[in-house]
């Protein structure tokens, strides 16, 4: 039941609502509601358990990965994880070092690039740094399949490397001694949306399976047991949703087996901690809190400071530690979140600018400032993008004579095979790139910016065409006004986990308006009313531009949510577009 494109707010894309599914009646009740919501997402089974999760064995390599770590499990090796600066690498280091730990590895370290000294991956400056730790193994999560160079340099070093990754792999892999990659060639393992925290956390299994065959945990005299590695998915959970990768029925029983845990207390410390400054109530976290609350402070200190900030608290034992380290976590997403603010202004003038001019914007978005901060252009990109509904790309100076810039795209583009496209058909723009469909990194000099934007916008063009971008949000239709209760709110978050390829619940309505006022600048407070519902107050985040041009009815498509202020709960619609209704 698709509707017309609404008008475009401020030279924003327009926006198209379209419900899902065959509609009769409005959902009787809750149970009809639920049904009729896995239906659209093509699962009607909303039960999961770990004895449901894909074998590990059919990750191509993990045998021959397991066995490299059970050697050095049993030999006293000295183990160095390195990951990446972001929540998927911070939470998979953790998991590994977790998990090592309890297969009684002697000797576990960790090494966290900086984004601004190391740049991304197992560079050969990175694995210098780890050499003067003298490990017997470098361990990568979240990384390394793009990292030859670092592979031959640990070599020269007379150090193997064991590659964990889930990023798209070259036509040629590094010379490592083990690659664990569900996206290298040949591996058949279904899941190809699986996290690097999820990769290292089936790598474990594998390596714990293989310590038990070794006779590893046998025996009284031995005094061990074989761990339990159940105990990690609250992290596994975690760095899943932060990382935004679909939600396929395999992650989503690693998510939703996390979220019992953390909802059970049976979380790590860290984690906890990270939520509770946040004001977020344990007994329930939804999948939204991951990836909204959770994941942005964790983020932050490899955004804007070290990472290994954020593996600590991850890691610590400590309930007090781990409070404090949670709370410079949050200092630090604060100060994110302005700089994210002043950057996005200036991005958006630049933008508005080139809307004016004559010819409009083009297919995609490519944006540079000067001393724009480039921990925190990913997320600035992703603001673009959500309102010009155009692939985009923001750009930074990144302190080493280059431009890095941070890419998001729409559904219908994969960006990092656009981005290589560019390179395969000018092979002197880009100096480096990667990434995944949806989110990709280059770096390029200063002076071919120019020509790769021209490049990049003729590549979009011929990829997408040249039709007007149109913004489409696919809705589950009308919640009739017995189901807009604290009780359906609260079930819904329950009912998922949702996520990335498995949408969280969105609907459409027309409603009247009583009262509008704008909150901290940029977000905008409604009270409405539903036909034959009580009133109840909504939100729309960054949609102050929207309270001149309200009338007396809007119709919004909203998420269900819950408003919790003061221990005091209360359902909440949370919109994310608003048009208004002539009368």
């Amino acid at each position: 039941m698709p509707r017309q494109p609404s008008k475009p707010t401020a030279d924003a894309a327009p926006v198209r609502i379209r419900r899902l599914g065959e509609y009769g009646s409005a959902p009787a009740n809750l149970d009809a509601l639920l049904s009729r919501l896995y239906a659209h997402r093509g699962d009607a089974s909303p039960a999961f358990s770990l004895a449901e999760l894909l074998p590990a064995a059919a990750l191509m390599g993990i045998d021959a990965a397991g066995a490299l770590l059970a050697d050095q499990i049993q030999r006293g090796g000295r183990i160095l994880i390195v990951g990446d600066y972001d929540a998927d690498g911070a939470t998979g280091s953790a998991v590994a070092l977790l998990g090592l730990r309890a297969l009684r590895a002697a000797h576990v370290d960790h090494l966290t690039p900086s984004r601004f000294q190391h740049g991304y991956g197992l560079s050969p400056t990175v694995v210098d740094a780890a050499a003067e730790r003298r490990p017997d193994l470098i361990v990568t999560v979240d990384n390394g399949i793009a990292s030859h160079a670092g592979v031959v340099r640990a070599a020269e070093h007379g150090i193997p490397v064991l590659i964990t990754d889930h990023h798209l792999a070259g036509k040629e892999l590094p010379p490592a001694a083990a690659i664990v990659n569900p996206n290298q060639p040949g591996c058949a393992f279904p899941s190809k949306h699986i996290a690097g925290c999820g990769v290292m956390f089936y790598l474990l299994a594998a390596t714990r399976a293989e310590l038990t065959r070794r006779g590893w945990f046998a025996g009284p005299a031995m005094g061990r047991s074989a761990p339990s590695l159940a105990s990690l998915l609250d992290l596994v959970a975690l760095g899943t949703v932060a990382d935004v990768v679909t939600l396929d029925r395999n992650n989503r029983i690693l998510v939703e087996q996390g979220l019992r845990r953390i909802r059970a207390g049976a979380c790590r410390p860290g984690l906890r901690a990270l939520l509770e400054v946040a004001g977020c109530r344990i007994e329930g976290v939804s999948a939204r809190d991951l990836g909204f609350v959770a994941g942005p402070r964790l983020n932050a200190a490899g955004r804007l400071d070290d990472m290994a900030v954020g593996v600590e608290c991850l890691t610590t034992d400590d309930p007090v530690r781990a409070m404090r380290l949670a709370q410079q976590l949050h200092g630090l997403n604060a100060e994110r979140r302005e700089l994210e603010r002043d950057i996005l202004d200036a991005a958006v003038a630049k933008v508005e600018r080139q809307v004016a001019a004559p010819g409009g914007l083009g297919g995609c978005l490519c944006v540079y400032g000067e001393g724009w901060h480039e921990g925190v252009i990913g997320i600035v990109a992703a603001r673009l993008r959500e309102r010009w509904h155009r692939p985009t790309i923001v750009f930074a100076d990144g302190g080493d004579g280059l431009l890095r810039g941070s890419a998001r795209s729409v559904d219908a583009l994969h960006i990092r095979d656009a981005i290589d496209a560019v390179h395969k058909r000018h092979p002197d723009l880009i100096e480096r790139f990667g990434g995944h469909a949806m989110a990709a990194g280059l770096s390029l000099k200063r002076e071919a910016l120019e020509d790769f934007r021209d490049a990049f916008d003729a590549e979009i063009e011929r990829q997408l065409g040249s039709a007007a971008a149109v913004r489409e949000i696919l809705s589950d239709g009308e919640l009739p006004p017995p189901l807009l209760t604290l009780h359906t709110a609260d079930a819904l978050r329950r009912a998922g986990p949702w996520g990335k390829g498995f949408a969280e619940p969105v609907f459409d309505g027309v409603f009247a308006v009583s009262h509008s006022s704008i909150v901290a600048e940029r977000h905008l407070k409604l009270r409405v009313r539903l036909d034959g519902a009580a009133p109840l107050d909504a939100i729309g985040f960054h949609c102050a531009e929207h309270r001149d041009r309200l009338g007396e009815r809007v119709r919004l498509a909203y998420r269900l949510d819950i408003n919790d202020y003061r221990g005091l709960r209360a359902p909440q619609l949370v919109f994310e577009h608003l048009e208004t209704v002539p009368d």
